[in-house]
């Protein structure tokens, strides 16, 4: 069940920042400066070249709450309100209880950062469950986007933008004075990432807390029950090994959180729209770069990879 055939590659677009292995392409993605690493989990940089008149089809996937600064392109999705499209912008985005179908026009930048779970509650933010599968203007953060585009010149350096971004961020938790996120939230991020396939209850112990007390501090912090968030965590991962942006060395391990290969199917096709097979067989190029970035993030809160440390499938 877990052999996967090379996956398939758009070859109209020309990420700037290289391809790995299997010739996915890869974004500029790092850990956040220790001061934010308990609100912030990743900070990213997409740069892409296309035609003028080029189209990707494609879509998004994100298990946390994201700001994202788009510099250049032309935006369509399909969101939880319906179509909605945007240019340049600075836009919050909910996390994600399954695939989001994302078109996008000619050539794109886009920057920012994903969210840690309960960040937003610790940051007096938005409450997450009322923004998922969502994307609004960052205005919702108190953060006004004009003024947000304004902070980033379209040709400054990749690390210059994410410096930026860091130094906001680090404004807004002094004038705050923002707690870190609640520790059964932190806790159960880590079960995402080393045990999804744990029942609630055993999560529960593993936090030290009665199963109501996780349901209500989980849904508050992720916008889903425990169980889907759990379900989609293995999801994730294994459709990270499938795009070639996973350890290699993991996929018995992956395979195994699954019964039978209908199980794996049946799971995979209601959160993605398609099977694992139609997965592999169609380029994914943006998806593919949100899952390298919560690969690269996953294996260093795991400790099997250091921030900077060349990852498995570069």
């Amino acid at each position: 069940m877990h052999h996967r055939i090379r996956p398939a590659i758009d070859r109209m677009i020309a990420p700037a920042q290289g391809i790995s292995r299997d010739g996915q392409p890869l974004s500029y993605n790092r850990a956040p400066a220790a001061d934010l690493a308990p609100w912030i989990s990743r900070l990213y940089v997409t740069k892409v070249l296309a035609p003028v008149d080029y189209a990707l089809e494609c879509g998004l996937f994100n298990d946390t709450a994201c700001l994202r600064i788009q510099l250049a392109g032309l935006w369509n999705a399909e969101t939880a309100t319906g179509p909605q499209e945007a240019g340049n912008a600075a836009l919050f985005f909910g996390p994600q209880s399954r695939h989001m179908p994302v078109r996008v026009t000619g050539s794109f930048i886009s920057l920012g950062f994903a969210l840690r779970p309960g960040a937003c509650t610790a940051l007096k933010g938005p409450r997450v469950g009322d923004y998922l599968d969502r994307i609004v203007s960052t205005d919702v953060l108190g953060l006004p986007s004009q003024r947000m585009l304004a902070l980033f010149e379209p040709d400054a350096a990749p690390e210059d933008w994410l410096l930026t971004l860091e130094t906001l961020l680090r404004s807004r938790v002094a004038d705050l004075d923002c707690a870190a996120p609640d520790p059964v939230t932190t806790r159960f991020e880590d079960i995402c990432y080393r045990a999804p396939t744990l029942s609630v209850a055993e999560a529960a112990a593993e936090c030290g807390v009665e199963r109501r007390k996780l349901e209500r501090v989980i849904s508050r912090d992720f916008g889903m029950a425990p169980k889907q968030v759990l379900r989609r965590a293995r999801a994730l991962d294994m459709a990270s090994y499938l795009r070639g942006v996973a350890d290699a060395e993991e996929a018995d391990v992956l395979a195994l959180r699954y019964y039978d290969e209908s199980h794996l199917i049946h799971e995979f096709t209601e959160l993605f729209g398609m099977s694992p097979r139609q997965f592999v067989l169609r380029p994914q190029p943006l998806l593919t770069l949100t899952l390298e970035s919560r690969q690269a993030r996953r294996l260093e809160a795991l400790h099997r990879l250091e921030p900077g440390q060349p990852r498995p499938w570069e």
